[in-house]
This record gives C-alpha cells, structure tokens and sequence, in this order.
C-alpha cells in the first residue's frame, strides 16, 4: 500500500534512442542502477520522463518494461492527462501489467477549489480503487491546491494514499499536511530534492525525485533516518553543485541524462524533440562538476 510507502521513489527517465525511438534496453539497465545506488522504488513517466512526449503505445511500453525489470519492487506510474478517458485506459493497464499504483496530478485550467474537487470525484468514478499519489506541483500544472482542499481530497478519496508534494516553499506546506486531522498518508517530495534534507526535518517519508547521482538522495534519507542528522547534511551539501546544475527544467533533464550515459546507466543521451540539446560549453560545465564531486567525496573519505 502506497500509505506505507518509505524511502526513495526515484524519478526515472525515459530512455530514446539517437532517432528518437524509445530505448527498452536501456530501461532495463537503468532501473538496474537506481535499485543498486538505493532505490526503494521507481516513478516513471513523470514529467522529468518527458511523459508528454511520448504516444499512448509507448507509454504503456515503457512502464510495462520498468515494472517487469522492478521484478517485486514498487513502480508508480504518472498517468496524468487532460482526458479521463485516456487516463483511465492507461491506469487499467499498467496496473494489469503490476504497477504498486498511480500518479495523477491535476490539469490546468482548473481556477477554483471546488473545479478541483468535482475533477478528482470524476477520476476516481472512472478509475475506482487504484492506490494514487496526488501529486501538488503547481508550478508544472499552473492549478494551486490549497492544504485544506488536499485534506479534503483524502478524506472523500481512499484512492489517494501519498502525496508528492513539491509546491513552493514545500517545507511550510509539508508542516500543514502533517497537521491535518484524519487518515496519514504518506507524504514524498520533489523539486529535484534541493530541500530533502530540511524536507526530512518537516516529517516526510522521502524524496521522489530524480538525480544522476541517486547514491546521495539514499545516503541522505538512511542518514537522517538512523538520527545521523549533521552527516546527512554533510552528505547533502557535496553534491549540492550537480544537484543545482540539475535543477532546470527539462534542460536539467537533458543534463542528467548526459551524466547518466556516462555513469553507464544508459546508452543514449538524448531527449525525444522538441527538447534541449547540449554543446560544448554545457559539457565543459559537466565535466567541471563531476571533477569537483569526485574531489569532494575523495577528501571527505
């Protein structure tokens, strides 16, 4: 059960190939290194997936794969969608393909609290009792959810038992969450995890986010957990140049991609068009970092 859920939820990327075809290989060999630097387990098509790019076909191709290669490990899978319909079609399946669950988070356009409300009530109609994490990421949706109308979305909807929360400043809203009165759900955050260790500090269950160096986001989490709260930051604060490098967007993706490609995870590092590409001044910058990161953790021992 999702409400259960503990650890790190990496965000996984979506492998292509240089024609821009999607790279089933490399989803294996990827979800084979998240799982060996820590993961406890996968969101994929997620929007550092480049989910929208892809077509309904490879969606479900894609996180079929990811979840067949997971083997018992948990594998959410974002299915979020302006159509219903659609959504509910890819939630049936990759739950018949095993998935621990979904990721849905509102579409834009919705203005008012009770727009959200009468759109999750219409979702849940149609897809009935898959566990859910409601994922609160305004800044990508353009549609701001209120703590209060969160609270209310998990008492009338069993369904959702996580939220990802990477509003901005997460850290406030993670404290009001924690204080709402009924059910707990388990609460895991985003934004890149560029506040995960004070994010720990608020009482989260962990991060769901993507990293080329996903060692740290389950350095930090065991850490902090075990009460090793000062090597957790210490831990934190090495990587914390990379990690804002990384910190851009979908160009950010394609940066760690790179990183990736060359870490071995994958073969290719490319993002499906219409997406950034890197030059020569974007890999100098990259091969800088990891010098300095390969310092850092050398004199830190």
């Amino acid at each position: 059960m999702l409400d259960q859920a503990r650890g790190v939820y990496i965000v996984a990327q979506t492998p292509s190939q240089e024609n821009g075809a999607i790279d089933l290989e490399s989803v294996d060999s990827l979800t084979d290194f998240y799982f060996s630097h820590g993961a406890n387990g996968l969101t994929v098509l997620g929007v550092a997936g480049e989910s929208n790019k892809l077509t309904p076909a490879e969606s479900l191709a894609v996180a079929s794969r990811f979840i067949a290669r997971a083997k018992d490990k948990p594998v959410v899978v974002g299915v979020s969608n302006s159509s219903v319909a659609q959504m509910a079609e890819l939630t049936g399946q990759v739950m018949d393909a095993g998935a621990a669950g979904v990721m849905i988070a509102p579409p834009g356009g919705l203005r008012t609290e009770q727009e959200v409300l009468s759109y999750f009530e219409a979702v849940f109609d149609r897809i009935g009792n898959v566990p859910t994490v409601l994922q609160d990421f305004p800044f990508s949706t353009g549609t701001w959810m209120s703590v209060p109308v969160i609270g209310q979305l998990i008492e009338r909807h069993p369904q959702i038992q996580a939220v990802k929360e990477e509003d901005l400043p997460s850290i406030t809203k993670i404290t009001k969450l924690r204080a709402l009165p009924g059910r707990r759900v388990a609460i895991l955050t985003g934004n890149n995890a560029m506040f995960l260790p004070l994010e720990m500090g608020r009482g989260i269950d962990g991060p769901m986010a993507g990293f080329s160096h996903p060692e740290m986001l389950s350095q930090v989490y065991a850490l902090y957990t075990a009460g090793r709260v000062d090597d957790a930051h210490a831990v934190f604060d090495r990587y914390l140049p990379l990690l804002s490098y990384e910190n851009q967007s979908q160009w950010g993706v394609a940066v760690r991609k790179e990183i990736m490609k060359r870490r071995g995870a994958i073969k290719h590092a490319g993002m499906r068009r219409p997406g950034p590409k890197l030059d020569a001044t974007d890999h100098a910058e990259i091969d800088l970092l990891l010098e300095r990161l390969k310092r850092t953790l050398a004199e830190a021992g």
